[in-house]
């Protein structure tokens, strides 16, 4: 049996009530950075919420951390591995909320909708009464998505309200019942809790979102269609966490297929198809000096520290 790869990435989230997150911050940075923990990491008076990489050893100590706060005890985490750190630094960030929907009313912990195990979800959704609701963002979906999602075709988590409220009649007809999906599952609880308050009362998410269900459910009883957008260096995961095949433009921090790749319209580091005629000549040649400059980092083994995925709500 080969040996594991040695970066161990962990996402996680937790809804609990922080009554000073600006407190928490200080501490969780240098242990983080200690540990040589590297990732993001949200602080909000409504909970937590990142993704971080590093050794075995790493990542326990720093989970113990996050779990020795007020509220974080039962914290569960999804985890995969990298053959190479996958960020560039460490950062601690206090946010009004830990997943933007910009509806301060809505209660994530006292009234959100049913969790499915992802062994069970299939079942679920195959029943004719259940709309299946995707409520990730419209570059998401177009790397994957389950069977039968509906999309709402959003740019941004902040807009999912309004999508939902003007659609409300046309996806709940003929249907008793709500199920809707995100990539780990934190963007679901805020989702469900919205449609609570909105008065529909079946209302289903997947637990642990799509990362667990691809890492439980094997990849002949899927009805996964595609990749899995993830928010780091790997771009995307397919069935058991393996390695996706897009890549990240990093012109406009789109995901790029092996056709997009194809594409005349493709530069590494300068352009993709969703953003060449979007973008200025001037600003190309800044991207193309941008990727040479990281080009001759790499060629001495030394980190440029150029730009990330940024985290997207």
């Amino acid at each position: 049996m080969s040996d594991p790869l040695p970066i161990r990435v962990v996402a996680l989230y937790r809804f609990t009530s922080f009554a000073d997150p600006a407190a928490l911050r200080g501490p969780l940075t240098q242990t983080c950075c200690s540990l040589g923990v590297k990732g993001t990491l949200l602080l909000a008076p409504e909970g937590i919420n990142g993704t971080i990489a590093g050794t075995d050893a790493a990542i326990e100590g720093a989970l113990a951390a996050i779990r020795a706060l007020p509220g974080c005890a039962e914290l569960e985490h999804k985890e995969s591995r990298a053959a190479t750190m996958p960020f560039h630094r460490m950062k601690v960030r206090l946010k009004q909320e830990i997943v933007t929907m910009g509806e301060p009313e809505i209660d994530p912990v006292g009234q959100v909708g049913a969790y499915v195990a992802p062994e069970e979800w299939n079942d679920l959704i195959a029943d004719p009464e259940v709309v299946l609701i995707d409520t990730r963002n419209a570059y998401e979906v177009a790397v994957g998505t389950f069977e039968g999602a509906v999309d709402p075709h959003t740019e941004s988590f902040r807009d999912f309200p309004r999508w939902f409220r003007e659609h409300r009649d046309e996806l709940l007809a003929g249907k008793s019942k709500v199920a809707m999906f995100c990539t780990g599952g934190i963007r679901c609880e805020k989702a469900t809790a919205l449609l609570r308050a909105e008065g529909v009362d079946e209302v289903y998410h997947l637990k642990g979102g799509i990362l667990k269900y691809l890492e439980t459910v094997p990849e002949t009883d899927s009805r996964w269609n595609g990749e899995c957008f993830v928010f780091d260096q790997r771009v995307a995961v397919g069935h058991g966490l393996a390695p996706g095949s897009h890549a990240l433009c990093h012109a406009c921090r789109m995901p790029v297929s092996v056709a997009d790749r194809a594409s005349p319209l493709f530069e590494e580091g300068v352009s993709c198809p969703a953003c060449f005629h979007q973008r200025s000549d001037e600003d190309r040649a800044r991207y193309a000096e941008r990727q040479r400059q990281e080009k001759l980092a790499e060629a001495r083994g030394q980190e440029h520290v150029g730009a990330t995925i940024a985290g997207r709500d």
